[in-house]
């Protein structure tokens, strides 16, 4: 059985229409949307509302201003709309709808954190499961599904009506995970964080560490599966890490490097 695994396509539906190549299935693990593109400015859901200029400023006060800067900056922008939420649910649509057309073998899919899982069955065909807390046997092997991001602790999510991530808070993600793990033992685990282990938290590039999962790690030492699989750290400091008998990947920023990671048995 070959699988092949991707994560945080953000828009590259010209490498996506290949990831599947070869493979007996495909999984995809969220961030399939590019809501603002950091290398090109004029390019995802923002540079095509704002342009590449605007696009860059509020890259370069995400990489060295202030939250209270950004966020700022972030409402002159919406304010300038006449129905932003709107214009965002178009530009949302209109990837999607070239994305999942992008999906040529069976897939399984879970949402990331930039993502609008409640819109995927609008665009799912045939031969594409869509899968969030929930396991499926591939090959004699359970792969369970857990998508989304965590909420930080103290966060109160902002209820604009334009866009909103796909995150949880830490009650909710452990009930997923709670109900995924009952369905039996999970041989992968396929989620879009990793679980909480320093190494692959911290992002080299971003110099900051991103949200894991305890309850992830709780689950691998419980069912110890084969593989934890997850993407959402582009840049991490340790692409794997074994925890006892699990091999922990992330599978890779799949927007830059266009290449699947490959899962044999």
């Amino acid at each position: 059985m070959r699988v092949h695994v991707v994560s945080d396509v953000h828009g590259n539906a010209d490498a996506l229409k290949r990831a599947g190549d070869g493979a007996d299935a495909l999984l995809v693990l969220g961030d399939l949307l590019d809501f603002v593109d950091y290398r090109e400015h004029d390019k995802g859901i923002m540079g095509t509302l704002f342009g590449a200029e605007k696009v860059g400023q509020f890259a370069r006060l995400r990489r060295e201003g202030t939250r209270e800067e950004t966020v700022a900056f972030s409402r002159t922008l919406w304010a300038g709309l006449d129905d932003p939420a709107a214009a965002v649910d178009e530009a949302v649509r209109a990837q999607y709808e070239t994305l999942f057309a992008a999906l040529t073998a069976p897939t399984y899919a879970t949402p990331g954190n930039v993502d609008s899982p409640e819109l995927w069955p609008e665009f799912a065909g045939a031969g594409i499961h869509l899968l969030d807390g929930e396991s499926v046997v591939l090959g004699g092997l359970r792969f369970g599904f857990l998508g989304g991001a965590l909420l930080p602790e103290g966060v109160v999510p902002r209820r604009n009506g334009i866009w909103r991530p796909y995150v949880r808070s830490d009650e909710e993600y452990d009930v997923a995970a709670a109900a995924m793990a009952a369905e039996g033992r999970i041989d992968v685990l396929c989620t879009h964080i990793p679980p909480a282990v320093p190494e692959l938290l911290y992002d080299v590039v971003a110099r900051r560490a991103e949200l894991g999962s305890a309850a992830l790690l709780r689950l691998i030492r419980e069912h110890r599966p084969r593989w934890s699989v997850f993407g959402h750290v582009h840049q991490p400091l340790a692409p794997r890490v074994r925890v006892g008998y699990t091999e922990c990947r992330n599978v890779g920023h799949f927007k830059e490097t266009a290449q699947p990671y490959v899962l044999r048995w």
